[in-house]
């Protein structure tokens, strides 16, 4: 932007006194050591530039989900004041499909039972909620986690606040080694089929579709081996549907001692 144009300018200038007094410096102690030759630069190569482009994706992914929850009441617009477990029974609640007693993860509602007072901590579900703006209203929005059970899958949930209703802004199911929430990003860590990798997604606010949107999907080495084994986990399962859905395709990890239950 012309605007920013004579800071950037002034940096520069800075920058070029700074490096000329370095060399100065450096050449009082001795002169500058040369590094060898610089590689010569390589344009990017067009492979196949008469290659028919494809029409549809590959596979249907969802890059956004939304969905006004049904139920929860939110006193005083403040989402803090919401219990979570009520809005994790409203989803199970609104998708038999998932949690009944033929769905993927049945064995989640039993489970649930435990977060109630006189329940099993140790066995309960829902991991601690966070809070933090993540919409850039200036407000708090609610991450929630519960685990999937009786898959090794974790449910990864955010929620805002809009005309006094509770909006689930994020719905994602995945294998999870941990959650972060880096300024307004959501990023989730998940094990890969190769020993030493892991796959790293990243969610971001969109504020066009008031939705956090999938971003970004990164394969990253992390140390250690490098051979293929068999998958430990399975496939990521879509989150639960939603007519709410905008297009067809979720801090801390998901630990049971990190329970939701053992937070209040």
């Amino acid at each position: 932007m012309p605007a920013r144009r004579p800071t950037r300018t002034a940096l520069a200038a800075v920058a070029v006194a700074l490096l000329s007094a370095t060399a100065t410096a450096c050449g009082d102690t001795g002169g500058l050591q040369g590094s060898g030759a610089t590689p010569t630069a390589v344009s990017p190569a067009r492979l196949w530039p008469d290659l028919r482009p494809a029409a549809s994706p590959a596979y249907p992914y969802d890059v956004a989900t939304r969905a006004v929850v049904k139920g929860v009441a939110v006193p005083g617009d403040d989402i803090r004041r919401v219990d979570p477990l009520d809005v994790v029974e409203a989803e199970i609640a609104a998708h038999p499909d998932d949690y009944g007693s033929k769905g993927a993860y049945h064995a989640t509602v039993d489970r649930m039972k435990e977060c109630r007072p006189g329940g099993d901590k140790a066995r309960c579900p829902l991991l601690k909620p966070y809070y933090r703006d993540l919409t850039g209203d200036g407000r708090a929005d609610l991450t929630l986690g519960f685990r999937l059970y009786p898959t090794n899958q974790t449910a990864v949930r955010v929620y805002t606040v809009e005309n006094h209703r509770l909006v689930q802004v994020l719905a994602d199911n995945d294998a999870i080694l941990g959650v972060e929430l880096a300024g307004r990003a959501l990023i989730e860590r998940s094990p890969a089929d190769i020993s030493g990798y892991e796959y790293r997604t990243t969610w971001v606010w969109d504020p066009g579709q008031r939705a956090m949107t999938f971003s970004r999907d990164e394969y990253l080495h992390t140390g250690g081996g490098r051979h293929s084994k068999k998958p430990s986990t399975p496939s990521p399962s879509p989150a639960p549907s939603s007519s709410s859905s905008l297009s067809s395709p979720s801090s801390p990890s998901s630990s049971a001692a990190d329970s939701y239950a053992s937070a209040r």
